[in-house]
């Protein structure tokens, strides 16, 4: 997607050279990083760089996230899934496979309906509403809501504020939930000796996975493909994934900007008639996918806060990373998210154009 250039008059920062906005960046990354750390949200390497970006692109930056190492970043954050897709996932899901499946359905159902009414309303566009409100990685929604005719702006909109909104208050939840464990976490080991030939597998995983990815132009598909080749690679004993902290860092940091930095004023103020009735949309759905938690809890007897991030409308890189630094079942966790995905990814089209239609 072509992102909107914002006029050069617009904001303060409008006018400063690249170099410096880049400064100002990751100046303003490490010190929210560091703040939220210390506050002890899971997730503040993510959440850090998400907000600086956000300042930036707000106030008149025109910097955007270099599309190559945000490719690899993803194929990093793939290769943490990988870590957890194992055995155990296909088992989470296949042992209450009915329960589960239609926990994912109706969260895939409600969120057409919340696109159907926002289309129906004309708060904004049939299919733009769809994909905007589609609960699946943001970066594949985009990709696909271009290619079926929405507008890819909005849809980014829609889709960077609940990124926004679920990844905050999701880190919230783990905060309040594993309480001071997250204040006494042990000291972080930056770069800790590596096994070098499994890092070097790792990063032949990631690399790889990009370049299928980009050629076979599956939507998602650096983030996606890594996944399925490292889970296989980890699951057989091939090779064991290693991913040091300071890789993990720069990728979150990465990921954070590319969100971030999306919020061009150009989108903003093209949006800004329709921001009550999103958040609204995206509270609603939030909400749903709570209560669908608490049935998960009850019925299935999973723990609250692994029920509550598995039904958790954001993208699957950013659940899984306040999955990896919370306690919880990473394999529940990303196996409602996958087969979640995996649903708006191959429904989406024909509902959009199926709600759309109807619609007139």
């Amino acid at each position: 997607m072509t992102e909107p250039a914002s006029p050069p008059t617009l904001g303060p920062l409008a006018g400063l050279p690249p170099a410096r906005q880049w400064g100002l960046l990751v100046a303003g990354s490490a010190v929210l990083a560091a703040v939220l750390e210390l506050v002890g949200l899971p997730a503040a390497l993510l959440m850090g760089p998400m907000i600086a970006g956000i300042a930036l692109a707000g106030n008149g930056g025109g910097i955007r996230a270099p599309r190559v190492p945000v490719l690899a970043a993803q194929a990093v954050v793939g290769c943490l899934m990988a870590r957890a897709m194992t055995g155990d996932i296909v088992l989470a899901f296949v042992r209450d496979w009915p329960l589960l499946l239609g926990v994912v359905l109706a969260i895939v159902a409600t969120s057409s309906l919340l696109g159907w009414t926002i289309g129906r309303f004309q708060v904004l566009p049939g299919t733009t509403a769809v994909w905007g409100t589609a609960p699946g990685a943001a970066s594949a929604m985009m990709v696909l809501a271009g290619a079926f005719g929405a507008d890819a702006r909005l849809v980014a909109f829609m889709q960077y504020v609940r990124v926004v909104c679920v990844a905050g208050l999701a880190s919230l939840v783990a905060r309040v939930w594993i309480g001071q464990a997250a204040v006494a976490a042990p000291h972080i080991v930056w770069f800790p000796t590596l096994p070098w030939p499994d890092f070097a597998a790792t990063l032949a995983v990631a690399g790889a996975g990009v370049a299928a990815g980009v050629w076979l132009r599956v939507p998602a598909g650096p983030l996606l493909v890594p996944m399925v080749a490292g889970a296989f690679l980890e699951g057989s004993g091939v090779a064991h994934l290693t991913l040091p902290p300071w890789l993990l860092a720069l990728s979150y940091a990465l990921l954070g900007w590319s969100v971030g930095l999306g919020f061009t004023r150009a989108i903003l103020a093209h949006a800004r008639r329709a921001l009550p009735q999103v958040l609204l949309a995206t509270f609603v759905l939030i909400a749903v996918c709570g209560a669908l938690a608490f049935i998960l809890v009850r019925a299935a007897g999973v723990d609250p806060l692994s029920a509550y991030l598995a039904t958790s409308p954001g993208g699957m890189d950013t659940v899984a990373i306040i999955a990896a630094s919370s306690t919880v079942d990473v394999s529940f966790v990303m196996a409602m998210q996958t087969v979640r995905f995996a649903i708006v990814l191959f429904a989406g089209p024909p509902l959009a154009r199926f709600i759309a239609q109807r619609m007139g």
